[in-house]
């Protein structure tokens, strides 16, 4: 159990450092001389159990707890004191005990106790909350969400905890610093203002998480960030290994498997989110897409499944009027249909398309097919 202590005098430090290694199974991850040093901390750590004195200088530690509480944040408080008056007080923001100094060997005792006690009962309902996450998908193509079996919709607190979401979730695991989210998701605000929008914004996302059972899945060490993503399904990360295993599209099914990589791809990734990082993830990802579309074109054309060629066609086209390839692989489907009068509109189209954009006519490759298929219609 992880414990912190907040206390303006360095001895009281020690006493309780002494006291509490008496009693074992906690951990103490931080001691500190004011509220402000403690608030920042917890923005970044998970902590069990505060040990907090009430007369603070600057801000008390009843206006500490206050604040924890606003935040959401139910982490067990004792308070300690030498000031019986303040009892009801500390109550009121749902304190878990109140010591009197000096405090008593056989009182923190009793409390740790009774802190471990609840705190292991959590431990057992996290572990039940991590065999039920292992159902819940992360989608980032097309849009932003996470998807579970129970059919809970996405809340976004914020546009900033959906932007750290899919920041963190296209480094696939892989630790991210504090300064570089700042710099990328925050980079336009004051530098102190981006602080705290980053330890807002990570606490929004960590409370969302918390809903779908996956508390632990958000891990922060020191000053880095990350999604553990080991027991999560993440769509566009299973388009891009399915890409990889289907480089080249032979059997029906590898047609099949094809087909479902297809229509896992229902947008973009991060849809209609135009985050300038990612911007290269964002290509890589409509490259792959396009090169296993045009793959399966040619495997349905082989196996002469037309309907369905033509229609992917037709989609890859709706995404790129100037993709030659998709131009030449409809106009052959449309030869296969004996469509003449779709072959020339098709070819017509294409020819004005590239005239208005840039400025030229199709290539030789392209206007050589189109010749020799329309005089093979004739």
């Amino acid at each position: 159990m992880k414990v912190i202590l907040v206390d303006d005098e360095k001895a009281m430090h020690l006493i309780m450092k002494k006291m509490l290694a008496k009693i074992g199974k906690v951990q103490i991850v931080g001691a500190f001389l004011d509220t402000t040093a403690a608030t920042a901390y917890m923005a970044d750590h998970e902590v069990d159990l505060i040990f907090v004195d009430i007369n603070m200088p600057r801000e008390s530690g009843l206006e500490f707890a206050e604040g924890l509480r606003k935040l959401g944040k139910q982490t067990r408080i004792v308070f300690i004191t030498s000031h019986k008056e303040y009892a009801l007080s500390a109550f009121d923001v749902f304190a878990f005990d109140y010591m009197i100094k000096p405090v008593d060997q056989n009182r923190l005792q009793q409390t740790v106790h009774r802190a471990l006690e609840e705190w292991r009962k959590s431990q057992v309902a996290e572990t039940t909350e991590v065999s039920q996450a292992q159902s819940v998908e992360f989608n980032g193509l097309g849009r932003i969400e996470i998807q579970s079996p129970q059919g809970i919709k996405t809340k976004w607190k914020s546009s900033k905890s959906a932007e750290l979401f899919a920041y963190l979730l296209i480094h696939k695991g892989r630790l991210v610093s504090r300064a570089r989210l700042i710099e990328d998701i925050f980079g336009s605000m004051p530098q102190k203002n981006a602080e705290v929008y980053l330890n807002t914004t990570v606490y929004q996302l960590r409370k969302l998480l918390d809903a779908y059972g996956l508390k632990q899945v958000l891990h922060t060490d020191n000053n880095h960030y990350a999604l553990n993503l080991t027991d999560i399904t993440v769509d566009f990360l299973r388009f891009e290994e399915g890409c990889k295993m289907l480089s080249v599209i032979q059997s029906e099914e590898d047609i099949e498997q094809a087909r479902t990589l297809e229509q896992l791809y229902v947008g973009d990734l991060f849809g209609d989110n135009v985050y300038t990082w990612a911007w290269s993830e964002i290509e890589r990802l409509s490259i792959m897409y396009t090169a296993l579309s045009r793959r399966l074109c040619q495997a349905l054309l082989r196996v002469r499944d037309i309907s369905s060629a033509t229609l992917l066609l037709k989609k890859l086209l709706s995404r790129n009027e100037l993709d030659e390839e998709a131009l030449m692989l409809l106009m052959q489907a449309l030869t296969t249909q004996k469509n003449r009068e779709a072959l020339i509109e098709q070819y017509a189209h294409f020819a004005n398309q590239l005239l208005q954009e840039i400025g030229t006519g199709p290539s030789a490759e392209v206007s050589a097919l189109y010749a020799q298929l329309l005089s093979e219609l004739e």
